[in-house]
């Protein structure tokens, strides 16, 4: 105990694990990034996905109410376990605004640093994620990666609607950790 962790982060939590990684390598022996990349996104996308959460009819009566609202995709019926009870009703536990601001900040282009990283990674990609196959090519051969990998069938959030596929990756890299 106490020596450098293997840290694992998806979307905007790789991000922060790859910059974790290029800044204090003493603490990262490994990473294992899904969906991510050095940072994306334009205003656009990001105003976009902000009215998307500021829309929501809050508070939710129930999780029916939320589900009927929200929809029952993988990453919808997340959504719904992940509200939080008040007098009121069901709220999501973030704030739109926030929200917005942190993908800002993971938008600013991080590749001086991801360049830097020294551990091992691998680097999984949902196939119907939202990076092309460019952008993936350019993040996966600018770094220590030891393995990338494209999971059929997954999307962004490849954990929620591709648990065998991203189980077995998980399980991969923990092996190699412990070897």
């Amino acid at each position: 105990m106490g020596g450098p962790a293997a840290l694992v982060g998806q979307s905007m939590g790789g991000h922060t694990a790859m910059l974790v990684a290029a800044h204090r390598p003493d603490l990262v022996s490994r990473l294992l990034l899904l969906e991510s990349d050095a940072g994306r996104g334009t205003e656009a996308e990001h105003q976009e996905l902000g009215a998307y959460f500021s829309s929501w009819p809050t508070p939710f009566r129930d999780q029916l109410e939320a589900r009927s609202f929200l929809g029952d995709g993988p990453l919808q019926r997340a959504w719904v376990e992940d509200l939080e009870m008040r007098p009121d009703g069901l709220h999501p536990r973030f704030d739109a605004d926030v929200m917005v601001e942190t993908m800002r900040a993971v938008a600013v282009p991080r590749w001086e640093e991801w360049e830097r990283v020294a551990c091992p990674t691998t680097v999984v990609y949902g196939s119907n994620g939202m990076f092309s196959e460019e952008e993936r090519s350019a993040f996966a051969s600018k770094a220590p990666v030891i393995r990338r990998v494209n999971l059929p069938g997954a999307g962004h959030d490849a954990h929620l609607d591709s648990p065998p596929a991203w189980k077995a990756e998980l399980r991969a890299f923990l092996d190699l950790c412990d070897g």
